[in-house]
């Protein structure tokens, strides 16, 4: 029986506030774009603090996260193993612009725990470790092309802002004003989950194309898993024309399996990128990739890359930390993706109680609710979904106190933090907002 639960009309008076005089001094109020709410409206809720798999905003709600700062946080906020480790390293410094033994250990813990990868360097975002693993792809090969694919998204370069144009091959356009004509000319758009088209690109650009870049699970247009063998054929691709394939794992990586996407579906990309979960919360980013393309990066060879905090020993304490724990708890992956399964199929359950159109996407620990028709494989069909129910339903289930991304193209990421009686919840929210949508 489903879980009885009232609405709690939550308010969010200091929220606004805060907003209000944020936008006095940073650009629309928020360091990066979509906290601001502008995809479903409304003042954006400011955080004061988290832990386990609650937040605790500054009007002082209990709000149940869904987002879990977009991935890194999979075993719950404020885990005691990451905050210790922290805190112990602060003790000692904060940063040297050195080497320090902790990011040898975190290394090779990480290439232990990856298929198919001799060598790894940090950085300090996402956007950094995708950037420099198209810079290397391009210096390994001599090639300048790259193919990306509609919806994926792999941070804010240059090269990785570029929307699809018309006809079944064609150059990109740029996304956003500072993006010069000339890059977006490098960067050749394919639809996500459609090998013919990829084999089309390619064959149009002979010997020009360094690497194919994808979000092998891709997240950010929701949650879509590749169709079955679309992963293999891209492979197949890269190999038969002599291209690189770059596997971004931001999201994916320690987070469906100890080894990622390469260890869950048994394809091996060229090289791999990371954030999220191997910073353990913090500012961190990586690639990695076999030792004789790795040692093409300076000092060892001609492509440059470099970063003052790269490293930095309190990002590699919580990554160390965080890593550590999935590696000695591999059941956790496990109880992630049960936990997932018991909130898809409850989802299910309330909204078709209410008729409400939707298709859910789930894969291990990350899970999408999609307000479409037609199956959702690739940006298309994400955008076919009808916004304004999401929005309606985003708003309906804050009230409830549940907290999920505040746009219709994210990825729910679940953390093991996660109660079964939260799940329930959950699911009751939705029953409940649902009546209303």
């Amino acid at each position: 029986m489903t879980k009885k639960i009232s609405i709690k009309h939550m308010i969010y008076q200091r929220s606004s506030a805060l907003f209000a005089a944020a936008q006095k001094v940073i650009p629309g109020g928020v360091n990066s774009p979509v906290r601001a709410f502008k995809a479903v409206g409304g003042d954006p809720i400011f955080v004061k603090e988290a832990r386990g798999a609650y937040l605790y905003d500054e009007d002082e709600n209990r709000l149940i996260d869904y987002i879990n700062s977009w991935g890194p946080m999979i075993l719950g906020h404020a885990h005691p193993a990451v905050v210790n480790a922290v805190v112990e390293k602060a003790k000692k410094g904060t940063s040297f612009g050195m080497p320090t033994e902790i990011e040898t250990q975190i290394a090779a813990l990480a290439v232990s725990m990856v298929p198919n990868i001799d060598k790894i360097r940090f950085v300090n975002s996402g956007t950094e470790a995708c950037m420099s693993a198209v810079r290397l792809a391009r210096g390994y090969t001599g090639k300048d092309k790259i193919i990306k694919f509609a919806g994926c998204y792999h941070g804010h370069s240059d090269s990785f802002l570029i929307q699809a144009g018309s006809g079944a091959v064609t150059f990109g356009s740029p996304n956003s004003p500072g993006v010069t004509k000339g890059t977006a000319q490098d960067t050749l758009l394919a639809r996500y989950n459609d090998l013919a088209h990829v084999e089309d690109i390619m064959t149009s650009n002979k010997d020009e194309i360094a690497c194919v870049i994808i979000e092998p699970v891709a997240g950010n247009m929701g949650c879509i898993p590749p169709e079955k063998g679309f992963l293999e054929g891209l492979r197949s691709l890269c190999d038969a024309h002599n291209i690189l394939l770059v596997f971004d794992e931001v999201m994916t990586g320690f987070r469906l399996s100890k080894g990622g996407v390469q260890e869950l579906l048994d394809v091996n990309a060229d090289m791999i990128t990371f954030g999220k979960v191997i910073g353990g919360g913090l500012p961190v980013g990586a690639f990695a990739a076999r030792e004789e393309i790795m040692n093409h990066l300076a000092p060892l060879g001609p492509v440059y890359q470099a970063g003052t905090l790269s490293g930095n020993p309190l990002a590699m304490a919580a990554g160390l930390a965080m890593l550590t724990e999935l590696n000695d708890n591999p059941e956790i992956f496990n109880s992630l993706a049960d936990k997932t399964e018991y909130l898809h199929k409850g989802i299910t359950k309330a909204l078709h109680n209410h008729n409400v159109i939707h298709t859910i996407n789930r894969l291990g620990s990350m899970i999408s609710v999609h307000f479409a028709e037609d199956k959702v494989v690739d940006f298309d069909t994400a955008a076919k979904g009808n916004n304004d129910t999401f929005k309606k339903f985003f708003h309906g289930m804050l009230d409830h106190g549940i907290y999920i991304a505040p746009s219709a193209f994210e990825s729910w990421f679940i953390t093991d933090a996660l109660t079964y009686e939260d799940l329930d919840e959950t699911i009751a929210a939705v029953e409940n907002v649902a009546r209303r949508l």
